[in-house]
This record gives C-alpha cells, sequence and structure tokens, in this order.
C-alpha cells in the first residue's frame, strides 16, 4: 500500500485552486506534510483559518493515513483553499487524494462520467462526514465550504510508461448543501446535483460534470486484507 505512482500527465493543483502552493518540508508524524503550512497562505483569512483549526487539519490527514491506507493524499493538500471558479476569498477546507485500486475490466468499460459518478458516489460524502468532525471547524463562520478532489488511475493508462494518466474530479460543496447533506436532509444524488464537480483526463479540463451519484457502503465496509491498524489509532 503506500507504493504511489508518480504523479505524471495529472491535472495541476494550481488548475483547481487558486492557492499556489511550494513544497515545504516533511515532519515527524505521519500524514503532517499533506497539511499546508501556515506560510503558505495567501490572505489573512486563510492564515487565521489554518491556524485557528491546524489540529483539525492533522488529525483529518493523519485519520486518512492510517483508517484508509488505499489512498494517499497529497502533500500540501489538506488546508483552506480558494476554489478557482468562486469570485470571492471564499474559503473551502480541502483535500487531495489519490485511489490506489486494482485493474477492473468492468470499470474500465464505464465511460469517464460513468466512473467519475462511482467515485463521487464511494468517496464523496464519506469524505465530507470524515472533514466535517471537527465541529469547531464546520461551525467556524470563516469557513464557507468543503472540497473533494479524487484521483485514479486511468483504465486506459500504461503503467509501464512511468508516465501513468490519472482521471480527476475536484468536487466544491457549499456549506449550506454540506450542512444539509451531513444532517441527512439531503441525500448523495442531491449533494451531486447541488456540488460544482469539474473533471480532468490527465491535464485535460473537461468542463463541469453533472454526475448521477448514489449512496454507496464501501467505505464503511472494505477493509484492506492483513493490514493493522497501528497501536493506539481509533478508527471508527
Amino acid at each position: 500500500m503506500r507504493s504511489v505512482l508518480r504523479r505524471a500527465g495529472q491535472v495541476s493543483a494550481l488548475a483547481i485552486l487558486a492557492l499556489s502552493c511550494t513544497t515545504g518540508p516533511a515532519l515527524a508524524a505521519p500524514g503532517d506534510d499533506r497539511v499546508l503550512p501556515i506560510d503558505q497562505y495567501k490572505s489573512e483569512k486563510a492564515r487565521r483559518l489554518g491556524t485557528t483549526h491546524d489540529g483539525a487539519l492533522r488529525e483529518l490527514a493523519s485519520g486518512v493515513y492510517h483508517c484508509l491506507p488505499w489512498l494517499e493524499v497529497q502533500k500540501q493538500s489538506v488546508g483552506f483553499f480558494k476554489p478557482k471558479h468562486l469570485t470571492q476569498d471564499d474559503r473551502y477546507v480541502s483535500i487531495r487524494f489519490y485511489v490506489e485500486q486494482d485493474p477492473s475490466p468492468e470499470f474500465a468499460a464505464f465511460t469517464m462520467e460513468q466512473r467519475a459518478a462511482s467515485m463521487f458516489s464511494r468517496y464523496v460524502g464519506p469524505m465530507l462526514k470524515r472533514m466535517s468532525r471537527n465541529s469547531a471547524l464546520v461551525n467556524d463562520p470563516s469557513m464557507d465550504g468543503f472540497t473533494v478532489i479524487v484521483e485514479w488511475l486511468k483504465p486506459s493508462s500504461d503503467r509501464a510508461s512511468g508516465r501513468p494518466v490519472h482521471e480527476t474530479i475536484a468536487v466544491f460543496v457549499d456549506k449550506a448543501t454540506a450542512t444539509a447533506f451531513l444532517r441527512g436532509t439531503i441525500q448523495t444524488r442531491d449533494l451531486s446535483a447541488r456540488a460544482h464537480v469539474l473533471g480532468f483526463d490527465g491535464e485535460t479540463g473537461l468542463g463541469q460534470l453533472k454526475l448521477a451519484a448514489w449512496d454507496d457502503t464501501f467505505m464503511s465496509t472494505y477493509k484492506v486484507q492483513n493490514y493493522e491498524v497501528a497501536p493506539g489509532v481509533n478508527c471508527q
């Protein structure tokens, strides 16, 4: 697990998020280098959010690292980013991850939109629930929404070439929509209809996608064979 394909031919983070980032030093705790350092934020609002909720962000990154080992969170991708399609300095708590999965003929036979809908259904709702566990973060009036960016290997990509191509969905959910979903007043299909979803085929933007998503229990039922959670880590 953790043997992540080197990212070549995938969409740049700057094509999705307006915040510029540079690579910083890795920190000691697992997943800590996944959190954007405070000095990388470009606005006072973002710096305040990042400082106030630093612990919650590190807990999020660490929880995914320990409890969802088939997901590889990108470095410095957990933080308060401004979605590029918004004009104001709206700050969404964000996470970006790559899904490690075995090749599947059924998955490969889908269209890109069908694969995107499958990934949305499997990961976006459960990740929103994980990202909202910290009530202080969720209730902060300066936090405007959630971003979940999901990447996976394009089925036609040549693994042996060393230049794999990723498909990506960037899902932006405003706070009101996320709150309705988290309270159970709307379902996954409504979440996908209200979210702003962008698709990417490698570095090629596919524009906004309208996905027919559904409730998927994969995240609550899937277990990695022979994987043991580190002592003291609670994955409930």
